[in-house]
């Protein structure tokens, strides 16, 4: 039995129930392995003052949260300040109750571990979920400091191990200078119990329904789908994420797609709804005929994952994640970013082909449940926390 430790600084992981949250693969991965005997706890920054030091979820994981800075929710450019007063009380902890390996997620939170592995010799395992200069290229808003891809590749270089989420991550990984042999990847993980074919189905009317689930925010790729839209007649593009629906109107973002839906002549076509449950979103894409994941850079790729494991067929853009993710022409289809003309024919053609649309579902779902499940992927991080705690002993 290991002793682990998950390192997610900015995060509220008992609570953690957006859809596509970070936090939310950092649980999935925890209850995994604590349901192979491993004994778990995550470290969070304590954000909120109503929350306790610790608690214990069903799962038997340990969620403890340490004091860094004023408890309140931080911004991504606010979260480097606390790095260090989470590493004092992350070495406080530590020194009590050592860790066999340390596993930390995003890059403060790799600063934070490493600044105390140093001196108590627990290997650290890295998982960056996005890096620095993936984001540059790719004109997303900067995330973190300016000095944020220096220390990334620092980082990288220093910890045991890198689990890259996928094959165009462990490619920038070398860019940076990090030995292959160092780097593992390891996909997101999909709760295959919860996403599966066989379930709810959420209320739909009769037109064909076009899917996305995205943070609404620019560079996801909302744009192209609702440009793809106008040339797919007859059908409803069903956008899930953002806020409540009824905060919706708040968001800069929200604003513009809806001005252009309603430029475009789709504005009846086009639902936001908003945050959904958690427990509600397997339900919402099990109603869908398509799964669309239209992002010019993505490197998580669970909407993807989650749509497959529910037997809805994908058509994705073929970046990222997703290159991984979808077999073209197997499980579902790629297309080049930022391209709606293309978008809308691939569309149209499934739409007009309900036996490849089957085809294409049964496919993922069996591919979701055979790489990405919970189960797999613990298996294969936990291989890596063995060989690194190895490395140190040597």
């Amino acid at each position: 039995m290991l002793k682990i430790a998950l390192v997610a600084l900015n995060g509220d992981c008992a609570t953690a129930a957006r859809p596509g949250s970070g936090n939310r693969e950092v649980l999935g991965l925890a209850d995994a392995m604590a349901a192979q005997g491993h004994r778990v706890t995550v470290y969070a920054r304590r954000s909120s003052a109503r929350q306790p030091g610790a608690v214990t979820l069903d799962s038997g994981v340990t969620v403890s949260y340490l004091p860094a800075g004023a408890p309140g929710r931080l911004a991504a450019d606010q979260v480097g300040q606390q790095i260090r007063p989470f590493a004092d009380a992350l070495a406080d902890r530590w020194r009590h109750d050592r860790p066999d390996v340390a596993h930390a997620w995003f890059w403060t939170s790799g600063l934070a571990a490493l600044a105390v592995a140093r001196d108590q010799h627990v290997p650290v395992v890295q998982t960056f979920s996005s890096l620095g200069a993936a984001e540059h290229r790719h004109h997303r808003p900067e995330q973190g400091p300016a000095g944020r891809i220096r220390l990334e590749a620092s980082i990288a270089r220093t910890v045991s191990a890198v689990l890259a989420g996928s094959s165009e991550e462990t490619a920038e990984l070398a860019t940076l200078g990090v030995p292959r042999t160092a780097v593992r990847m390891v996909p997101c993980g999909v709760d295959t119990s919860r996403f599966a074919p066989d379930g709810p189905v959420a209320r739909r009317g009769k037109l064909p329904r076009l899917l996305v689930t995205s943070p609404l925010e620019p560079g996801q790729g909302l744009d192209t789908a609702i440009r793809a839209l106008a040339q797919v007649p007859g059908a409803e593009l069903v956008i899930i994420g953002g806020p409540k629906r009824r905060q919706l109107p708040e968001l800069d973002c929200y604003r513009t797609l809806d001005s252009l839906a309603t430029n475009a002549g789709v504005r009846d076509r086009v639902v936001f709804a908003g945050r959904v449950p958690d427990d509600d979103l397997a339900a919402w894409i099990r109603s869908a005929d398509l799964m669309i994941s239209a992002a010019s850079y993505e490197p998580f790729g669970t909407a993807t994952v989650r749509a497959m494991a529910c037997g809805i067929p994908v058509i994705a853009s073929g970046v990222g994640a997703n290159q991984d993710a979808v077999v073209d022409g197997t499980t579902g289809v790629l297309v080049p970013p930022n391209q709606p003309r293309l978008l809308a024919q691939r569309i149209r053609e499934l739409l007009a082909a309900p036996v490849r649309r089957g085809a294409y579902g049964a496919a993922g779902a069996d591919r979701a449940t055979s790489r990405y499940s919970w189960e797999r992927i613990s298996h294969e991080t936990l291989t890596a926390y063995e060989h690194s705690a190895q490395r140190v002993a040597a």
